[in-house]
């Protein structure tokens, strides 16, 4: 299908039908929208082979230095071997990109697309599909849909290495403080939680489960709150490295020493965690390899291949240091 013939079928001009194509904002709200609807019926795709771009976008809701670098490497590794750059942005929240940042994007065309996010509004997905960009959306913290490409990690089999390791060392009292409530990985991280304290017949104080941010202030705050309770665990495990270092200033501020008063284990393995005093136990996700991967997937549907899988989960591991030890 031709743009002369989706443009007659419209009942529009050649030349609004490239604005839209191109992202521009100069054309109405529900003319766009029918311009969409067509093209999405026709199936059209904008790129051939001589139009192929040179970078991999690389989308984030924020650029938290401690895990992002990671993944950006990955992406850079993977992008580099097949002689492509790699744009950064950031863009919306959480849960998925601003509604600017899909016009921009379809005046920029690259290549593919790699979004560290929970996933994206189904709109969007079909003005990627209907311009030939592919996506893959990365650690996605939703459930994103059986058709949207996707790299993730076992955050379930990490919550219950965690715990499981402070059972084995003898403690009975764990706490678990993890991401917001409406993110997946934090409600598979504390899953794996509950099903470690479960197998052993330890009983689960509702108090002991706790939600927040990700961030050393939401550890520090839920960290000195539990501390400060009628029954305060003798183990913690954090939803994330940072949210471990804001539960290990909660311990230091009532006089606590880490582990020998309080063992804590966090999640991600990033750079900080083996520097830290002491030097924490926590589950390594695999930041790097996950941006590798989603960066190959994106690649291989770019170049006309089927994904094997809508979804894939990496492994994670729990690596044991100094944060951990026997209760007192």
């Amino acid at each position: 299908m031709t743009l002369a013939a989706i443009a007659a079928e419209a009942g529009v001009s050649l030349a609004t039908v490239s604005k839209v194509l191109n992202g521009r904002a100069d054309v109405s709200a529900a003319t766009r929208e029918r311009l969409e609807e067509h093209l999405r019926r026709n199936g059209y795709t904008r790129r051939n082979a001589s139009q192929r771009s040179e970078y991999i976008e690389l989308v984030f809701h924020e650029l938290e230095p401690s895990w992002s670098v990671a993944v950006i490497e990955g992406v850079e590794e993977v992008a580099d071997a097949a002689g492509l750059s790699v744009v950064l942005s950031v863009s919306g929240d959480r849960h998925s990109p601003a509604s600017d940042w899909i016009d921009g994007v379809l005046r920029r065309r690259p290549l593919a697309v790699v979004l560290v996010f929970s996933d994206i509004p189904p709109r969007y997905r079909e003005k990627l599909r209907s311009r030939g960009i592919p996506f893959v959306i990365l650690d996605p913290a939703g459930d994103p849909a059986p058709d949207v490409p996707s790299v993730g990690s076992a955050n379930w089999s990490g919550g219950l290495a965690a715990t499981r390791h402070l059972i084995e060392l003898g403690h009975t009292r764990i706490a678990a403080i993890t991401g917001p409530e409406d993110m997946m990985c934090s409600l598979a991280r504390v899953d794996g939680y509950r099903s470690a304290m479960n197998a052993a017949g330890l009983e689960i104080d509702p108090d002991h489960i706790r939600f927040g941010d990700f961030l050393p202030g939401e550890g520090e705050r839920h960290g000195a709150e539990l501390l400060a309770s009628p029954n305060p665990p003798t183990a913690i495990f954090a939803g994330s490295d940072l949210q471990a270092l804001g539960v290990i200033a909660a311990a230091a501020a009532r006089g606590l020493s880490v582990p020998r008063d309080l063992s804590v284990v966090g999640y991600d393995d990033i750079a900080l965690a083996k520097w830290m005093s002491p030097q924490l136990t926590t589950v390594h996700q695999p930041l790097r390899r996950m941006g590798e991967e989603a960066a190959r997937l994106a690649l291989r549907i770019a170049d006309g291949e089927q994904a094997d899988t809508m979804r894939m989960d990496l492994a994670t591991h729990l690596i044991v240091r100094g944060s951990t030890a026997p209760p007192a």
